[in-house]
């Protein structure tokens, strides 16, 4: 009976991952407001009523992809931090990894924008508001740990204060130049400005506040 179970369970969790790999897809080629619940269920090959008992409506998709593309920005943040000895070539890489994702991953940047002006529910902990906000904490913490790693090499400054608010503002630095990067691209050609170049710059810049 168990082997029965444990079957079940993994069937359903595939049958999850296949419905929000098609809402993937489709609110990449539509975007939110013009992605259909049916368009999702027909990628996924699941009944529009079945499609219902996983996810209540098209919130609860974006936010399920929301938590899908934090716990990759984590992974990839810790991959960047694994790379670099010094804590502040930590930090660069957290920041080139960050915009690299944004370019990679559009959907999820999306998603995570949208879903950013949507935390509504942040006092229910079995909410997907919640879930959001601590898998974003874990993105965070590998940021927090090149500052520590930096501090006790030398390489970053030790009068920054708080980490957490040193993190969550070199993540709002990174975000606002994600953000540029992926929609400005035409106004930086006109100029003359290559986008590597303005992204390096801009690593620099903030990596420089930082630095010991």
């Amino acid at each position: 009976m168990e082997g029965i179970e444990s079957r079940r369970l993994e069937e359903k969790e595939r049958r999850r991952e296949d419905i929000l790999d098609a809402a993937e897809a489709v609110f990449a080629a539509r975007g939110f407001d013009g992605a259909k619940m049916d368009d999702i269920a027909r990628g996924a090959r699941v009944s529009r009523a079945l499609l219902y008992i996983y996810f209540k409506d098209k919130r609860e998709l974006q936010f399920a992809l929301c938590l899908r593309g934090l716990d990759l920005l984590r992974q990839r943040f810790a991959e960047a931090r694994g790379r670099h000895a010094r804590g502040v070539d930590q930090i660069k890489a957290i920041g080139r990894a960050y915009i690299g994702f944004v370019q990679e991953f559009p959907v999820y940047f999306n998603a995570l924008a949208s879903a950013e002006a949507q935390h509504t529910e942040l006092e229910d902990e079995r909410s997907l508001c919640h879930q959001i906000m601590r898998a974003g904490g874990l993105a965070h913490a590998e940021t927090i740990s090149a500052l520590v790693a930096g501090q006790r090499d030398g390489s970053v400054r030790k009068d920054l204060g708080e980490l957490l608010m040193v993190a969550m503002t070199l993540w709002g630095f990174s975000h606002g130049v994600a953000q540029l990067a992926m929609t400005k691209g035409e106004i930086f050609a006109h100029e003359g400005v290559p986008l590597t170049t303005f992204i390096d710059h801009a690593i620099d810049m903030a990596t420089r506040s930082i630095a010991a």
